[in-house]
């Protein structure tokens, strides 16, 4: 579509809120954040609603859904990674997931480390120096050797709907993979059908 301006939706219910943000080429034309423990499955549909209804748009006007994939909270994250994956094939339109390291990234040029809360006294870091390092789950007091952006760190640039607005749009009309879910580690009660498969060696 490089005729005309994208319209993109994005939500991210990937930790203790639920949020979302309408991306109209550079322009938000509007944003919401709640912050909410749980409800996100309730609350995610009426909020992206409300979105879109700020700005006078529609679901059918859109070309394209971003969403957080985490990581973070399990039941948040499979709440909007699959709202991502139905809103795309009932508009049919793209859906893109972008991590919650991304998202604290976002706007970022110097080198950092992007964390985010594991609980349990650790947390989930990717190292950009500037480029992207694999993801890991390490103690919250780790020695980071430079800025730290989100948990424990200083603010990001962007709350994180808005943020993966924007990727998204930098991202769209180049991904063709449906949104997963980015877990670090097992959740401690997550369904079987959600684990991940195991690779035999």
């Amino acid at each position: 579509m490089p005729d005309t301006v994208p319209l993109i939706l994005a939500f991210d219910t990937s930790a203790a809120h639920c949020a979302a943000a309408l991306l109209s080429g550079d322009q938000i034309l509007a944003h919401q954040a709640e912050e909410m423990t749980k409800g996100q499955a309730e609350r995610l549909m009426g909020l992206c609603q409300d979105v879109l209804s700020q700005a006078g748009c529609d679901f059918a006007a859109l070309d394209a859904i971003g969403v957080g994939i985490g990581p973070g909270n399990f039941t948040g994250i499979r709440i909007a990674v699959s709202a991502a994956r139905g809103l795309a094939l009932g508009l049919g339109i793209p859906a893109v997931g972008v991590s919650g390291f991304d998202a604290l990234h976002f706007g970022q040029t110097a080198p950092c480390t992007c964390t985010i809360d594991a609980r349990r006294g650790h947390v989930f870091a990717q190292h950009f120096t500037p480029a992207p390092q694999p993801p890991q789950l390490v103690a919250d007091d780790s020695d980071f050797g430079g800025p730290r952006i989100g948990a424990g760190g200083q603010a990001p640039m962007f709350p994180p709907a808005i943020a993966i607005a924007h990727l998204t749009r930098a991202r769209f009309q180049k991904t063709t993979d449906r949104p997963a879910p980015l877990y670090l580690r097992p959740a401690d009660a997550a369904p079987a059908r959600d684990a991940p498969p195991v690779i035999l060696s």
